[in-house]
């Protein structure tokens, strides 16, 4: 694994995962390697489940299917999101599948840095990208999640925790 991407991992580790409730239901969308799966069920975590395009995930195909998985609205605590909405607007999908006060944890390039990172990825620095980046956005503009904790990582990557709220 690249030096960036192995040190992303670490430090994602400690600001997204290691606060999660252990009981909390999970979603993991694009799941890859199943490195973030692999952590949480090693550490105590129970209900941890994986979408992506390819196996081996729990459900394989895109998160927009989700119905036809057999997947529940309102349903998850947690939905689990690392580098994945730069490849796919999903941000409806994942409101719909997270419960009241459940939490999107989101990493993501800042858009106006992505072909820094595409030179990073050219070094071996970062790790490759699998798809096109069509749906870089900056995460301030998202509507559906008024409310929203947002931090740029060496001015290359959004780090953001979305905390969903029913209307009263």
């Amino acid at each position: 694994m690249p030096f960036l991407s192995s040190f992303a991992q670490r430090k994602k580790i400690d600001y997204f995962l290691r606060p999660i409730c252990k009981n909390a239901k999970i979603l993991e969308i694009g799941c890859a390697d199943q490195w973030v799966g692999r952590y949480l069920k090693e550490n105590g975590w129970t209900d941890y489940t994986g979408i992506d395009l390819v196996p081996p995930a729990d459900y394989v195909g895109s998160i927009k299917d989700w119905k036809s998985f057999g997947l529940k609205a309102e349903s998850f605590d947690v939905i689990v999101a690392f580098e994945i909405m730069e490849h796919v607007d999903c941000f409806q999908e994942c409101y719909d599948l997270l419960k009241n006060n459940g939490k999107l944890l989101i990493t993501t390039p800042v858009p106006s840095m992505d072909p820094i990172l595409e030179i990073l990825e050219y070094l071996g620095l970062n790790q490759k990208r699998t798809s096109p980046h069509q749906f870089l956005v900056d995460l301030k503009q998202v509507q559906n999640f008024p409310k929203k904790q947002i931090r740029t990582v060496a001015y290359l990557s959004q780090w953001a925790i979305f905390e969903k709220q029913n209307n009263p």
